[in-house]
């Protein structure tokens, strides 16, 4: 049986149902406690399991990060919540030579079944330290995989297959999509109640069409279907691929939906310069390029902080506008 969530409440039902099915899940961070998590996705989560399974910590993020590994290494499934991806920085050494390369660096003696789920995005004025994607960042790191939802049925079933997976996962929840009154957007859709996992490393395609692909995430697929049906308007039907993770990465249904419709643009709210737009762009310049009748187009963010000022904050994001526009330029090469 389904009903309708927002995205918070399947982020915060996928740990629920994880933590009542195996007692090694537990869920530490800052604010995760009675505060519910700043972006709502813990709410009830101390209530139910007590302050051993949802535990609060002090500001230090390398400390708590650390501890995660530790217990991961230990045989336990934490969860933890690093508030926002900008403050990475100080928990860099943990993520990128322990978290990421314990498993290596121990012969496979010692695996990292541990979830670091962060918040990511602007377009809501929060400036340049609190506004980021850089999942491109931990995408390149082996060792770490990368899931980043869209939609609140997709958030519950890979956080579920993320918790069960014995590798450390980055979970990356755009702050748009929470479903808060405080913030412009949000989403809700069906959830079913039972639990269920969908599989890493497997695309989803949220929109068929014949005349051009957009290969996309988390927010922007909300903004490139938006787009899609304004283009549809006028005769032309984009395919929207929403990635679901970055690593792995599904390279058969982009390549396979690029030989269908032989144009792609490349939607990406992190920055242009070396991140996931050139890795896709790539992919198929390798294994698809005689498939193209145009150039490959990326929107991105151009590599500048992003802007606390709303007029500049719009003018760097990609948005409806923009992805309609590139969309049709690029048919009409």
């Amino acid at each position: 049986m389904s009903r309708i969530l927002t995205f918070a409440e399947a982020i915060s039902e996928a740990m629920a149902q994880e933590m009542e099915r195996d007692e090694r899940v537990f869920l530490m961070g800052e604010d995760v406690g009675r505060y519910g998590g700043i972006f709502g996705t813990d709410v009830g989560l101390y209530d139910k399991f007590g302050p051993d399974r949802v535990i609060d910590t002090p500001i230090s993020e390398s400390a708590f990060i650390g501890a995660g590994i530790g217990a991961a290494m230990e045989g336990l499934r934490p969860i933890v919540e690093l508030m926002f991806v900008d403050f990475f920085g100080v928990a860099m050494d943990q993520i990128f030579n322990h978290m990421a390369k314990i498993t290596y660096m121990s012969g496979g003696n010692f695996s990292v079944p541990m979830v670091l789920r962060t918040a990511i995005g602007g377009g809501y004025g929060d400036a340049a330290q609190h506004s980021q994607i850089l999942y491109s960042l931990f995408a390149h790191v082996p060792g770490i995989k990368v899931v980043v939802p869209s939609t609140p049925y997709d958030a519950k079933g890979l956080l579920i297959s993320s918790i069960r997976d014995d590798n450390p996962v980055m979970f990356f929840e755009h702050k748009l999509l929470a479903g808060l009154d405080w913030l412009p957007f949000g989403v809700k859709g069906e959830v079913p109640e039972e639990p269920y996992t969908l599989p890493l490393g497997k695309a989803d395609i949220k929109r068929s069409g014949k005349d051009l692909t957009i290969v996309t995430a988390s927010l922007m697929v909300h903004r490139a279907l938006a787009a899609a049906d304004k283009l549809s308007a006028e005769g032309i039907e984009a395919e929207i691929i929403d990635l679901r993770s970055l690593v792995p990465l599904d390279k058969e249904t982009i390549l396979t939906s690029v030989a269908k419709t032989h144009r792609l643009l490349i939607v990406d709210e992190d920055y242009l310069s070396y991140g996931m737009s050139g890795e896709i762009a790539a992919v198929v310049a390798e294994k698809g390029l005689y498939d193209l009748e145009a150039p490959i187009k990326r929107l991105a963010v151009p590599d500048v902080p992003i802007p606390f000022s709303h007029p500049m904050e719009d003018f760097v994001l990609p948005n409806e506008k923009k992805i309609y526009a590139a969309a049709k330029a690029l048919v009409q090469e």
